[in-house]
């Protein structure tokens, strides 16, 4: 079943040239009812503005704009602006294409006032990068309503990992605190073009309203000390930021290990920082 009377992906991407680069993280999904199922994720998308990363050929763009959503897509990769401009040209005024890279993006200043929500089959190697980005970005509540991405699922699992469990670190800590986090669903490799080595997981994330008071810059610090040796006890992991002083100051046992804590302990430890 088609979504919209354009032609195929596969014709798309074999017109244009289109082969998937490593170097920039793309993998391709072809199966226009995944791309919508992805998009329904999201909620109701009519009349909502949505900002698409990586789009691509178009797959996903499709989808969200047959759902009534206005579309603001940056692409790094110039190959896939004429194949996003033929999509432009079926949905008039709707899909907005920005050339450049998403890292380099002030997302806020792009959302112009307006509440938006973000989906994006992201790129494997920026992904990470990004979600950390939304965040930790200032004021709060954010932007956006709502994010709803894609990513391998081993990171997916970080995402929404809770103290205590082998996933648990910085991404758990950040998205727990700022968020209610899920997965909605897997997509296995044979799904893409080119298959990835791993199954991929589209995660929701909704902002939350009062999260616990705290510096979101300081947090970021305390995480990315704390779990950059996770192995190690927090006196030693955290020695840079105050190790043993800065613990005792909020009740921690400094021989403790990092995934042992929970976003409350994280948030008081940036605090007292």
């Amino acid at each position: 079943m088609s979504i919209d009377s354009l032609p195929p992906l596969r014709e798309v991407i074999e017109r244009h040239g289109l082969m998937a680069k490593k170097s920039l993280g793309q993998n391709f999904l072809f199966d226009l009812n995944l791309t919508a199922k992805i998009a329904r994720q999201a909620g109701d998308l009519a009349g909502q503005t949505v900002i698409e990363v990586g789009p691509g050929p178009g797959g996903l763009t499709r989808a969200l704009l047959a759902q009534g959503a206005n579309v603001i897509a940056i692409e790094r990769d110039e190959r896939c602006l004429a194949a996003l401009q033929e999509i432009a040209d079926h949905y008039p005024g709707a899909l907005k294409v920005i050339p450049g890279d998403a890292l380099e993006v002030d997302f806020t200043q792009l959302a112009n006032g307006s509440e938006v929500k973000i989906v994006a089959n992201l790129p494997y190697n920026v992904g990470t990068q990004l979600l950390i980005g939304w965040l930790l970005s200032e004021p709060w509540p954010p932007f956006y309503a709502s994010l709803t991405l894609m990513f391998q699922r081993e990171v997916a699992e970080r995402i929404v990992a809770r103290p205590g469990s082998d996933a648990y670190g910085r991404l758990g800590v950040l998205a727990g605190w700022r968020t209610d986090a899920k997965i909605t669903f897997d997509v296995p490799p044979q799904a893409f073009t080119p298959p990835p080595k791993v199954t991929s997981s589209v995660v929701h994330l909704v902002p939350r309203q009062s999260p616990l008071a705290c510096d979101a810059a300081t947090l970021g610090r305390v995480t990315q000390a704390a779990f950059g040796q996770r192995r190690k006890m927090l006196r030693q992991s955290i020695k840079p930021l105050g190790g043993e002083a800065l613990l005792q100051k909020v009740g921690i046992d400094p021989t403790r290990r990092a995934e042992t804590l929970s976003i409350e302990e994280f948030v008081a430890l940036a605090n007292a920082l």
